[in-house]
């Protein structure tokens, strides 16, 4: 017999999402609505992302990987506000009560919220085509997250890690090339949110983002917000050893501007604040690469080795 909505929360969520709660937890599944005690002297900040099969992700990957990725990419939402991850809901849309499905998904799922500490808190189930919708929520000490209006001219423009990984890995995903040890199919399959990162950088950027949508997209928006512009040196861009051999450096550069699904941060410094990067790269073990600075005159320009203005490709994924 098929499990019930109920009997599938209870097995496959609830009982997990009970061994640990955190202290901030008064009620969490099991009623109309979860009760939370915010901490005081903190805002809260609040994100929610809706994947698809089909639009976000290849409808063959594994439910495991499905579920590390849907939390992942919202986690980096919180990360680019230098956010302390609390709490999340899960609002859950499958063909079928599939329970073997459920429970790889689960897995998945815990699996990113143990490593972080944070607490499934409620949700909802449905029958219909799979697509996933998390709500995070976090914290910041008050007034103190990091937003994208913040960039002011002369800002140096960073990076965290390496740009146009998940691009390459989607697109071996979309041929059928799903090796989850390969290299480039990881970085798109399990992002990684840079909590460490965003947390380091609360006291030192004056503006951040992730990188969703590709690097010119969602530079653009810290851009647009902080009425500014950009210059950015082509051979800064950070590209890893293995995008550079499976692509070569002229199509990793094309990917690692406009491809998106990185999730890695961009983020603006004041040149004086520079000198304490150095340290926050050692202990968060991610590297953080200048590729720019912010100017007076608006848009965004990409020069070559020789200070020539390069053509830019598409500036990033269009939602519709």
């Amino acid at each position: 017999m098929a499990l019930s909505e109920f009997e599938l929360i209870q097995n496959c969520f609830a009982e997990q999402a009970a061994a640990s709660l955190r202290s901030d937890v008064r009620l969490g599944i099991g009623d109309d609505c979860a009760i939370l005690s915010p901490r005081p002297n903190h805002d809260l900040l609040v994100s929610v992302d809706t994947l698809v099969a089909g639009v976000h992700f290849p409808e063959s990957i594994s439910p495991y990987q499905i579920a590390r990725r849907s939390l992942a990419v919202n986690l980096s939402d919180l990360a680019a506000m230098g956010g302390e991850p609390a709490w999340f809901t899960l609002a859950l849309t499958v063909p079928e009560a599939n329970e073997s499905w459920l429970r790889e998904f689960s897995r998945g799922l815990f699996d990113i919220a143990n490593q972080f500490g944070i607490n499934l808190v409620g949700g909802d189930t449905t029958r219909g085509p799979l697509s996933i919708t998390i709500q995070v929520q976090g914290y910041a000490p008050a007034g103190q997250a990091l937003r994208r209006d913040g960039a002011q001219v002369g800002d140096l423009v960073y990076v965290t890690g390496s740009l146009g990984d998940a691009g390459a890995g989607l697109a071996l995903a979309l041929l059928g090339n799903i090796d989850e040890a390969d290299y480039l199919v990881s970085r798109f399959l399990s992002p990684t949110a840079r909590i460490a990162s965003g947390l380091a950088l609360r006291d030192i950027s004056s503006a951040a983002i992730d990188i969703s949508d590709g690097l010119l997209a969602d530079l653009g928006h810290i851009l647009e917000r902080s009425q500014v512009g950009a210059v950015l040196q082509a051979d800064a861009i950070p590209l890893s050893p293995q995008l550079r051999q499976a692509v070569g450096d002229e199509q990793g550069f094309e990917l690692a501007l406009s491809a998106g699904d990185d999730y890695e941060l961009c983020f603006c410094v004041p040149p004086e604040k520079s000198d304490k990067l150095a340290s926050i790269a050692e202990q968060t073990g991610v590297p953080l690469c200048q590729i720019g600075v912010i100017t007076a005159e608006k848009g965004v320009s990409v020069l070559d080795e020789n200070g020539l203005s390069m053509s830019l490709p598409l500036t990033g994924y269009q939602h519709f």
